[in-house]
């Protein structure tokens, strides 16, 4: 058994190598090899990796449900990452390290999607970090449905990208919410620790499903 993990990929190599990290940490805990595949953009694509018949556990990097999540990796059992309160507790993790005050008012930038799924999953994710954040956050969303950074983010707020990695949106998420008057922009949630122990979560409720089935 091996535990495959997919993400969309990117043009920008670093943040594919966050894909590739998360998968490595995760494997190295659940004790199994461990292959990052993408479905466009870098190698490998998950559609050569499921080639092979070696069994698979397959876990999507991706923040949720929508057009990805259900087209095109049909094939895959394991749901979206998120919303869960875990990623919340890296995005407060990444908001202490850039010297977010306590009390600051919050911005949640996401990427966003016209699918009204992925627009529920980010109004929860929205929820889950302000019980962890301890006050109010507000959402905006660099495309699809919601409201731009331009439109939300106000002098003063600090910002967290509800992004896995670097790359084109992380690069917007800041330059508009700077733009805007933010006071400071935090880091992507990145391969952080609350992030691995949630694909080892979503790999085990796979692996207990395919030893119940």
């Amino acid at each position: 058994m091996r535990l495959v993990t997919v993400a969309h990929g990117t043009r920008h190599e670093p943040g594919n190598d966050v894909a590739r990290e998360l998968t490595a940490a995760a494997a190295l805990r659940l004790g199994m090899p461990g292959v990052a595949a993408f479905v466009e953009l870098a190698s490998p694509l998950l559609s050569s990796v499921l080639d092979s018949d070696e069994p698979s556990v397959v876990v999507p990097l991706l923040l949720s449900t929508g057009y990805h999540v259900r087209e095109d990796l049909v094939v895959v059992a394991g749901r979206a990452l998120g919303p869960d309160p875990l990623l919340a507790a890296a995005q407060v993790a990444r908001l202490v390290s850039a010297d977010a005050r306590p009390s600051a008012p919050l911005v949640m930038v996401a990427a966003g999607s016209r699918d009204p799924a992925a627009a529920r999953d980010l109004m929860l994710a929205t929820a889950l970090l302000s019980d962890a954040w301890g006050g109010p956050v507000r959402l905006a969303t660099l495309g699809g449905l919601g409201r731009r950074p331009s439109e939300v983010v106000r002098p003063g707020d600090a910002v967290t990208p509800y992004l896995l990695a670097a790359g084109f949106f992380a690069t917007r998420t800041r330059e508009e919410s700077l733009a805007a008057g933010a006071e400071l922009v935090a880091d992507v949630i990145g391969p952080h620790d609350r992030v691995v122990d949630l694909v080892v979560a979503r790999a085990v409720e796979l692996l207990a499903a395919r030893r119940s089935a």
